[in-house]
């Protein structure tokens, strides 16, 4: 429960008082002789009371009332008062003020005020939390797109791993958005608004790797004029995604492990340290472990990545997905290149689940795009040999499924007068294909069963 309370008042023996009083019943007390000091010192965000006195030289309480509900309008504030100023004090109330206490008063009458205005303070904070995690999940599913299990799962994890200070290895196929999740990683956490760094480990000749990373001062070898930033030194504060990392060279993954363990660094040309404070995402398709068995990366720098790891599902696992994304990249397309987005047939649709997509959502997005140029029909795209009816036909029923819970947000009667299905049927169609109703609830709100 929450129990901080800042009080305001220019009288050192009733700051005195109400100190001792709220300290012995367990209170957390801050204590200031002038309003301006309160305001200049108040966190944002603050988990408790505010408890003033009216009359105050420089800033009355009224006023301090008024910047405070500038500030945060949910804030309570208590306002001590004389006798002669109780009409003011119920004036106060009605701009804003949670209470008002007329001097003298009892400790158990400031007692049962503060608790009542921190439980309602609780509320309040709860209920913020509670929107801002609502939002969070939303701007994630906008993001990381897909119903799937698969992909519920993984925004969950981003979503858990988004706050904590441990470094990130994401697992998966060419394609299948590494980075996307990395800048989601760094975007849903503390880091947002520092740098976020995105280096293609794969794309760098390994001469120049070093001092790419790590930056040099003027002279530091030939070309180098002026100093230079490193990637390392720039990404401080935020996170250095290192995408295909299996790809770095040897003698420079032993520099970075030094890195990563002393949160120190060295430009090329310097003896002089910098700290830097950097959280890593790495990205990489093979096994770390098994390339570190093969004598092409150090284990010990795999285990200094790896503290968590995030798997992307391969398009071809969550076939239920593609419908979504292909409509989502084809509508892009179409603001982007000012022509109508396409609607796909049943053929089309058939033909877009049944393909493998070996390049995953980046071949999907660009068979979206050929589409809105007219350069591709998606029918055109054959099945890949394998892949059986049964499994052709359980993507096309879950997306049947998919499809009319969305334009019925979860109203059951109205997909079973759609489908025409029997409720039973239907409860065991839903199951097998990991499907519920409140995924499709319009704002969280329960809605006709």
């Amino acid at each position: 429960m929450l129990n901080s309370v800042i009080v305001v008042d220019d009288e050192a023996p009733i700051r005195e008082a109400i100190e001792q009083w709220l300290s012995l019943s367990g209170f957390e007390v801050t204590l200031f002789s002038r309003a301006h000091e309160c305001l200049k010192r108040l966190p944002v965000d603050f988990p408790g009371v505010v408890l003033s006195d009216v009359r105050m030289p420089d800033m009355d309480g009224l006023e301090l009332l008024a910047e405070l509900q500038a500030r945060d309008p949910e804030l309570p504030v208590i306002l001590l008062t004389g006798h002669g100023d109780v009409p003011m004090a119920v004036e106060a109330m009605r701009d804003g003020a949670y209470d008002f206490l007329e001097k003298p008063f009892t400790p158990e009458t400031l007692l049962a005020s503060l608790r009542r205005a921190l439980e309602k303070r609780a509320l309040v904070l709860e209920n913020q939390r509670l929107h801002a995690q609502a939002d969070t999940r939303t701007r994630l599913e906008a993001t990381l797109q897909g119903v799937s299990p698969m992909m519920q799962t993984l925004r969950r994890h981003v979503l858990d791993l988004a706050p904590l200070p441990v470094n990130v290895l994401i697992r998966g196929e060419t394609g299948s958005g590494k980075e996307m999740v990395a800048r989601c990683l760094h975007d849903f956490g503390p880091r947002a608004k520092k740098p976020f760094v995105a280096v293609n480990c794969a794309a760098i000749p390994e001469t120049l790797f070093e001092a790419e990373l790590f930056g040099h001062e003027s002279g530091a070898f030939t070309g180098a004029q002026g100093k230079r930033i490193g990637k390392l030194e720039y990404a401080d504060g935020g996170t250095l995604f290192l995408d295909e990392i299996e790809s770095m060279p040897l003698a420079q993954q032993a520099k970075l492990l030094r890195v990563i363990q002393e949160r120190r660094l060295e430009r090329l040309g310097s003896n002089q340290s910098i700290e830097v404070d950097l959280r890593i995402v790495a990205a990489t398709k093979p096994d770390l472990l098994d390339e570190a068995r093969a004598g092409r990366f150090r284990e010990d720098l795999a285990y200094r990545l790896n503290i968590a790891e995030l798997r992307l599902p391969p398009l071809r696992e969550r076939r239920e997905d593609i419908p979504l994304l292909f409509s989502h990249f084809a509508r892009q397309a179409a603001e982007r290149l000012g022509r109508n987005a396409p609607t796909l047939s049943g053929a089309q649709l058939g033909h877009l689940l049944s393909h493998d997509w070996p390049g995953n959502v980046r071949e999907l997005a660009n068979a979206a795009e050929r589409q809105v140029l007219g350069l591709e029909n998606p029918a055109s795209v054959e099945a890949p040999e394998g892949q059986s009816l049964v499994a052709r036909q359980e993507a096309f029923e879950a997306h049947c499924l998919r499809a009319a819970l969305s334009r019925h947000c979860g109203d059951i009667k109205a997909v079973l007068n759609e489908l025409q299905l029997p409720r039973r049927t239907l409860n065991e169609k839903m199951q097998r294909h990991g499907l519920t109703r409140e995924q499709f609830l319009p704002d969280g709100r329960l809605g006709p069963r």
